[in-house]
């Protein structure tokens, strides 16, 4: 198993965990828990100053590897909205995590790499405890929409957006600090995609998490 692997064998144990936990009904009496747009704005990591790779190559092994761990996220909240049934949200994070599967694949291809890149400590240096691409792994809600989805992408793409940007700001080898300038250039394009890709969305109504017949714990 090489170190790849095995962070993102972690990821999924942890995730999985998180996502049972989120799709549970709440005792009564409990308030529920924030919308998810609202859980995305709160998932920013800290405002801890990055650690800038040494190497180009480390750099690159880093952005690849927050594109897979994005695209990983995206496919287990696919997974949670097929289980309950909601297809349409479940199909748009299907779409995200292929825009960012073709993301880590386009850095293989730039990088000449024909397999996984080493994954060193360094490589996987963040801000906070996952990926800034990496959504938050309880944001999910069962009667979300598409909207939810949208707003939890866009949060993810502008925090990938300052990563890079705190991280060329950083840098002091040059390859690397220009690579950053790229990516957070990509990143901004993502941005304004999402941004478009929600006004033809329509925001979900207030109450959009009441569900007359909640799913009960049977635990």
């Amino acid at each position: 198993m090489n170190a790849a692997t095995a962070r993102t064998g972690r990821t999924t144990k942890k995730t999985v965990a998180r996502k049972r936990a989120s799709t549970r009904t709440a005792p009564a009496g409990v308030k529920k828990k924030s919308a998810p747009e609202k859980k995305a704005k709160a998932a920013a990591p800290p405002d801890t100053a990055v650690t800038a790779p040494r190497t180009l190559s480390e750099f690159m092994a880093q952005a690849w590897l927050m594109e897979v761990e994005a695209a990983q996220r995206y496919n287990e909240f696919a997974d949670a909205m097929e289980m309950h049934n909601n297809r349409d949200v479940a199909t748009m994070f299907r779409t995200m995590a292929g825009y960012e599967t073709k993301h880590a694949d386009a850095i293989m291809a730039e990088m000449g790499w024909t397999e996984f890149p080493p994954i060193t400590p360094r490589s996987g240096d963040w801000p906070g405890a996952e990926g800034p691409e990496t959504a938050p792994g309880d944001a999910v809600h069962y009667l979300m929409q598409p909207w939810h989805a949208l707003t939890l992408a866009l949060a993810a793409e502008r925090r990938a957006e300052k990563f890079f940007v705190d991280l060329a700001r950083a840098a002091r080898v040059d390859s690397v600090r220009r690579a950053a300038r790229e990516l957070a250039a990509e990143e901004r394009e993502h941005v304004e995609l999402v941004l478009k890709w929600m006004k033809k969305v329509p925001p979900p109504d207030s109450d959009w998490s009441h569900d007359p017949d909640p799913p009960r714990n049977m635990d």
